[in-house]
C-alpha cells in the first residue's frame, strides 16, 4: 500500500502533464555513446559477412538498443531533470560504453563483461527507481521491469559462462524475454500489467528522443566509408562511391526522419499507448539496416570495382530493404496501413538481385540508390497530390491518410 507520507516525495520523480518536453543536454550526450557501438557493429560485420558475422553483429546490436530504447522510456515517464533519474540515465551511459566495446567480441572472450553490464544496467535501473520510489504508486511499474530483467538475466549470465555454441541459445532467448515482456507490458502475477495510461507521458519528448536517435544512426553511413575512404588511394570508381554512399545517407534521412519523424512528433500524442509501444521494434530494423548498409558502404568503397560478392549484395541490398521494412512496419503501426509503392520498389530490388552479383560494387550501390530516390520521389508525389485534393488536412509528406475510427 502506499505511504502518504512519502508518496508526494516520490511522485515528484514522475513528470507531469505539461511539463518541459525537450531532450535534456543530459539525454543528448548519452546518445552519444551509441554512435561507437553502431560503428563497431557495421566494421565487424564488414569484416566477416558469413551467418556468423550476422549473428556476432545482431545478437549485441539487439541488446544495445534495448539499453536506449528503455532508458528512453524511463525519462519519457520520469522526469530527467531529477538527480535520481540522472543517476540512471549515466549509469546506463556508462553500461552503454562498455557493450560497445564489448560488441566486436561480445560472443566470444567478452561475453561475461557483455552479458554483465547489460544485467547490472538494467537491473540496477530498477534498484535505483524501486528504493527511490518507495511509497508511490509508480514504484509497482518500476518493480514489473525489474522482475522481468532479472529473469531475463538468469539467460544472459548463464550464456555468458558457457560455450559460444550455448551461448548462441540462451541469448537469443533472453532477447526474446526482453522484447516479448515488453510487447506484453510487463505482466507479473499479484501487480498485473503496465496501465495503458502509463505509456506516452511525454509524447512529443519521445518523439524528438526516436528522431534524434536515427540522425545519429544515419551518420553512420557518412563516418564508416569516410574512414575507409581516408585509409585509401583515391580513384573514378572509389570517389564515386563515396558520394553514392552520401547520397543514400540522404535519401534514408529522407524516407525516415523528414517524414516518419515529423509524423511521430506529432501523432505519439494522438495514440501515445500504441506508438510508445511498438515503436522500439519497427525502429531496431531500420537501426539494423543501417548497420548492414555502412558496412556494405564501408567494402564498396574499400574495393570499388570487381564482381560482388554475393554477401556484399545482401549488405548493400538487404540492408536498405531491412530498413524500408522497418519503415514500412513503423507507418502500419502508426496509421493501420501501408503504402503499397514500397513494396512495389523493394520487390524491383529483390528482382535484380540476381543480377547484381555481375555488376561492380559501385555500381550496385548506384542502383539500390536508385531505388531508394524512388521511393522518396513516389512519396513526394502522393503528399502533393493530397494537398491538391485535400488542402485543409494534409498528411505530413509521404505519408497515408491516418485511419478513422
Amino acid at each position: 500500500m502506499p505511504d502518504p507520507a512519502k508518496q508526494p516525495q516520490a511522485e515528484a520523480l514522475v513528470r507531469r502533464p505539461g511539463g518541459p518536453q525537450r531532450a535534456t543536454l543530459l539525454e543528448l550526450l548519452f546518445d552519444l555513446v551509441f554512435v561507437a557501438a553502431i560503428a563497431l557493429s557495421s566494421t565487424t560485420l564488414a569484416g566477416d559477412i558469413g551467418w556468423h558475422g550476422v549473428v556476432r553483429v545482431a545478437l549485441p546490436l539487439a541488446a544495445v538498443w534495448w539499453v536506449w530504447s528503455i532508458t528512453a522510456l524511463t525519462t519519457d515517464f520520469y522526469d530527467p531533470q531529477r538527480p535520481q533519474i540522472q543517476v540512471v540515465i549515466v549509469s546506463a551511459m556508462l553500461g552503454a560504453m562498455m557493450l560497445a566495446a564489448s560488441v566486436p567480441e561480445a560472443l566470444g572472450e567478452r561475453a561475461l563483461v557483455f552479458a554483465g553490464t547489460y544485467v547490472a544496467v538494467h537491473i540496477g535501473r530498477g534498484i535505483i527507481l524501486v528504493a527511490s520510489l518507495g511509497g508511490s504508486v509508480a514504484q509497482v511499474r518500476a518493480a514489473r521491469f525489474a522482475i522481468w530483467f532479472v529473469v531475463s538475466g538468469v539467460a544472459w549470465l548463464v550464456g555468458a559462462l558457457v560455450g559460444e555454441r550455448l551461448r548462441t541459445i540462451l541469448w537469443p532467448l533472453a532477447l526474446l524475454v526482453d522484447y516479448v515482456s515488453a510487447g506484453f507490458r510487463y505482466p507479473v502475477p499479484w501487480l498485473g500489467r503496465v496501465p495503458l495510461h502509463q505509456y506516452g507521458k511525454a509524447g512529443e519528448h519521445l518523439g524528438e528522443r526516436y528522431q534524434q536517435f536515427m540522425i545519429l544512426a544515419l551518420g553512420d553511413l557518412i563516418l564508416v566509408p569516410t574512414i575507409r575512404y581516408s585509409q585509401t588511394e583515391p580513384s573514378a570508381a572509389r570517389t564515386t562511391a563515396f558520394l553514392v554512399t552520401f547520397a543514400n545517407a540522404l535519401l534514408l534521412w529522407q524516407i525516415y526522419v523528414y517524414r516518419a519523424g515529423s509524423l511521430l512528433l506529432t501523432v505519439v500524442n494522438r495514440r501515445p499507448d500504441r506508438v510508445v509501444r511498438w515503436a522500439p521494434y519497427s525502429h531496431v530494423l531500420m537501426v539494423a539496416g543501417i548497420v548492414a548498409t555502412a558496412a556494405g558502404s564501408d567494402l564498396v568503397v574499400g574495393q570499388p570495382t570487381g564482381r560482388t560478392p554475393t554477401g556484399w549484395v545482401a549488405l548493400i541490398a538487404g540492408g536498405s530493404m531491412l530498413f524500408l521494412i522497418g519503415r514500412t512496419t513503423f507507418e502500419y503501426q502508426v496509421y493501420s496501413r501501408v503504402s503499397w509503392t514500397r513494396f512495389a520498389f523493394m520487390g524491383l530490388l529483390l528482382g535484380l538481385s540476381p543480377v547484381l552479383r555481375m555488376l561492380p560494387p559501385f555500381v550496385v550501390a548506384i542502383a539500390v540508390a536508385s531505388v531508394l530516390a524512388g521511393i522518396a520521389l513516389t512519396d513526394t508525389l502522393r503528399a502533393n497530390s493530397a494537398r491538391r485534393h485535400t488542402p485543409e488536412a494534409a498528411e505530413p509528406p509521404g505519408e497515408e491518410s491516418p485511419a478513422r475510427p
